[in-house]
């Protein structure tokens, strides 16, 4: 190897670590990705839509979708930090009695793609714990905050007989503060699902990962309009109503 190239061999090696750690922080990430495992998204049920609610349950935020949803008759899934429903029993409880399901996003909302596994058990565990103990009855489903995870992650939800759920359909309504930022693009990748002869499983918030202190009127109101505009020609259903794929269950330790 000649000196030249011996002077490139060592940016080139340590370009290529940087682009391989990049691919698998964005697979960690992104929705789609099966690399660190699979997870329920959406069966090929063009005609379905699943609006789901994470960060909740909020005190202003989410008593107002539930009435929502009531008026158009449509179920819905809320994935619920564990140290806010802990809180707030009693809406937890109004929530599924209103025919919602609920599900686990963790204690506290970490990027579960960089805790370790005792960190990430006792997110999952505690807030499965508390949730059964307010309704009496399990959990079935779990997201990862910001859809990140690694493959501990998975196998340690379905050790605890969590479904991992991501989506197909954000339009990051958590920075919006108009119903225009949000509900367009969500019908636009509704619309695109449907083409593709896929259900949508739509993300929207009803609270906030730091504080019950946010301002969730644009998911809201975006929630109102896509039930308007869908209800006439889609079903709406909590994510009970799809099949979960086969777990891959394993100790989660």
């Amino acid at each position: 190897m000649t000196p030249h190239a011996v002077s490139l061999a060592a940016p080139l090696a340590a370009t290529a670590a940087l682009a391989a750690g990049g691919g698998l922080l964005q697979a960690a990430h992104w929705p789609a990705s099966r690399l660190y495992g699979s997870a329920l998204i959406a069966p090929a049920r063009p005609g379905e839509i699943a609006l789901t609610f994470d960060d909740g349950p909020n005190p202003r935020w989410t008593p107002q979708l539930l009435e929502i949803l009531a008026r158009h008759n449509a179920r819905a899934t809320f994935f619920l930090i564990g140290k806010y429903a802990a809180l707030q029993k009693p809406l937890v409880r109004q929530m599924r009695q209103s025919g919602h399901t609920l599900a686990n996003h963790t204690w506290t909302h970490p990027n579960l793609a960089f805790t370790g596994n005792r960190k990430t058990r006792e997110e999952l565990l505690r807030t499965q714990q508390e949730l059964e103990s307010i309704l009496g009855e399990p959990i079935r489903f779990f997201r990862p905050p910001f859809g990140a995870r690694r493959p501990f992650t998975l196998r340690c939800a379905r050790s605890l007989g969590l479904t991992p759920v991501l989506w197909n359909a954000m339009a990051a309504d958590w920075q919006a503060t108009r119903v225009d930022q949000v509900a367009p693009r969500l019908t636009h990748l509704i619309q695109r699902n449907q083409q593709r002869g896929v259900a949508s499983n739509v993300v929207l918030h009803d609270g906030g990962q730091h504080s019950l202190e946010v301002d969730r009127s644009a998911s809201v109101a975006a929630a109102a309009t896509l039930l308007q505009k869908f209800t006439p020609t889609h079903h709406f259903v909590p994510l009970d109503d799809w099949q979960p794929q086969a777990s891959e269950d394993r100790a989660c330790s």
